[in-house]
C-alpha cells in the first residue's frame, strides 16, 4: 500500500507525546508507527494481520532512525495479548463495505473492513487503553456515527473530533476523532485542506509539515 492522505493526517493530528507508549491497528507498511516515533513516543508496538505488509514494515522501522523504539508485529488484534497498556492507540482502520474487490488479496485486507470490524477494533482498544489513554482513529465521515456507537458501548468517550474537508464550503470526506477512558468537555473543529484560492492551508501545512520533503 502507498503512502496515504489518511495515514498522514492520523499520524500528525493525534495526541502522541514524547515517551508515551504507542499501539499502531492494522499498521500496513508502518506508515503511522513511524511517524509516532519521530514525534518522540517511547515504546511503538505496529500490529498487522497481513504477513506480506507486516514483513515491509518490519523492514521500513529497521531502515528508519528510530528500530529501537518500534516493534512490528504480525498479528490478528483479536489475537494480540500484551502484559501492558498503551497510552495511545491509533488506527487508520479498513473502510470499505460490500464494495467491489481488487484480485490482490493483500489490497483487501487492507481496504476492506471484514478483517477489522469497527466493533472489534473499538472492543480490542478499549481493553488496552491505559488509564488516560486515548484511541485515535481516521474514517470515512459517513462512518463516524456507527463507530461513536460501538466506542460508546465499549465505554469510550470523545474527547476530540476534526472533520476533514476538501475546501472550504466541502461536505467532509473524514473525520479525525479521539476517544478516552474518562469523560471530558469534547472539542470538535474543521480542518479544510485548501483554502479559498485552491492552495495548500496554511493550518493543514503546519500540521503535516515535518512529514512530507516537500515543505
Amino acid at each position: 500500500m502507498k503512502v496515504g492522505t489518511d495515514g498522514v493526517l492520523l499520524g500528525a493530528w493525534a495526541d502522541v507525546r514524547p515517551g508515551c507508549s504507542v499501539l499502531d491497528i492494522g499498521t500496513g507498511t508502518g506508515l503511522v508507527a513511524l511517524m509516532a516515533a519521530q514525534r518522540g513516543a517511547g515504546r511503538v508496538t505496529a500490529i498487522e494481520i497481513d504477513t506480506a505488509a507486516a514483513a515491509q514494515a518490519a523492514r521500513n522501522a529497521a531502515g528508519s532512525e528510530w528500530p529501537d523504539r518500534i516493534e512490528v508485529v504480525a498479528v490478528d488484534i483479536a489475537d494480540y495479548k500484551s502484559d501492558t497498556l498503551f497510552d495511545r492507540i491509533l488506527s487508520n482502520p479498513p473502510y470499505f463495505r460490500d464494495s467491489l474487490r481488487s484480485p490482490d488479496t493483500g489490497r483487501n485486507t487492507a481496504r476492506h473492513n471484514d478483517t477489522l470490524s469497527y466493533e472489534t477494533l473499538v472492543k480490542c482498544s478499549a481493553s488496552l487503553l491505559a488509564p488516560g489513554g486515548l484511541l485515535c482513529v481516521v474514517l470515512p465521515y459517513d462512518a463516524v456515527d456507527e463507530f461513536m456507537r460501538h466506542a460508546q458501548l465499549a465505554g469510550l468517550c470523545l474527547a476530540r473530533r476534526t472533520d476533514v474537508v476538501t475546501a472550504p464550503g466541502r461536505e467532509p470526506k473524514r473525520s479525525l476523532l479521539a476517544f478516552g477512558t474518562e469523560y471530558v468537555q469534547s472539542v470538535t473543529d474543521v480542518l479544510s485542506m485548501r483554502d479559498d484560492d485552491g492552495n495548500e492551508s496554511v493550518r493543514y501545512v503546519e500540521l503535516v509539515k515535518d512529514f512530507y520533503l516537500k515543505y
